[in-house]
């Protein structure tokens, strides 16, 4: 066995596996497979009213308790979400579609499938957190961005300097001082906004 598969098979072991499924042969099915599987697996019903947040994995049933257990969405969870399907209808495939699911099964449960749809269903979940990661980082940097521009506008209107010396002042002073560029920045936004709360309307030359 490769070195990736084996990592693969580890990871899958140490999954803290959760079956949100009513009693019977079906939930049966499910549970032995992924025993099989090395996977630590709970199970729970009813439908809990919110997402568990110790687990890695859900296999949850779609149907009417899904919708009254209110946000049940892989958007308000870092676990993979893995539905399980009684029938397909509009209504059944709407609710399917509302929880991002990353995976699905389809009755009548069976051992083979299980595995391969938990390895597909993690491969992509793992891939959407690191877009969401990549994603809040770029959108934390144009904030910081639009932030130090901000305050170079007001360097440049209070002090008329150029947009180029606005920012090698806030730069040079973030570099002396030991912060971030951000952080200068928002003592000229908080100290531009200060004196004109006072009336003074320009920000003392910092």
């Amino acid at each position: 066995m490769s070195t990736g598969a084996r990592r693969l098979f580890d990871d899958l072991r140490t999954l803290r596996v959760l079956v949100i499924h009513p009693p019977g042969e079906d939930r049966i099915v499910l549970e032995e497979q992924l025993r099989r599987i090395g996977c630590p697996v709970r199970v729970l019903w009813p439908f809990p009213s919110q997402l568990p947040a110790d687990v890695d994995a859900i296999f949850f049933l779609v149907g009417p308790e899904t919708r009254s257990a209110g946000n049940w969405c892989a958007a308000d969870t870092e676990a993979t979400l893995i539905a399980l399907s009684d029938y397909e209808n509009p209504t059944a495939l709407k609710m399917l579609v509302d929880t991002q699911a990353h995976g699905v099964i389809t009755k009548p449960y069976r051992s083979t499938g299980i595995l391969s749809t938990l390895v597909l269903a993690r491969a992509s979940s793992g891939y959407q957190q690191r877009l969401h990661s990549k994603v809040a980082k770029l959108e934390e940097a144009i904030k910081a961005r639009r932030h130090i521009e901000k305050a170079i506008r007001i360097l440049m209107e209070a002090h008329q300097l150029s947009e180029s010396n606005a920012y090698e002042h806030i730069r040079s002073r973030a570099t002396s001082l030991r912060v971030t560029v951000s952080e200068i920045a928002t003592l000229v936004i908080d100290a531009h906004e200060a004196m004109e709360k006072l009336g003074l309307g320009k920000v003392p030359k910092p």
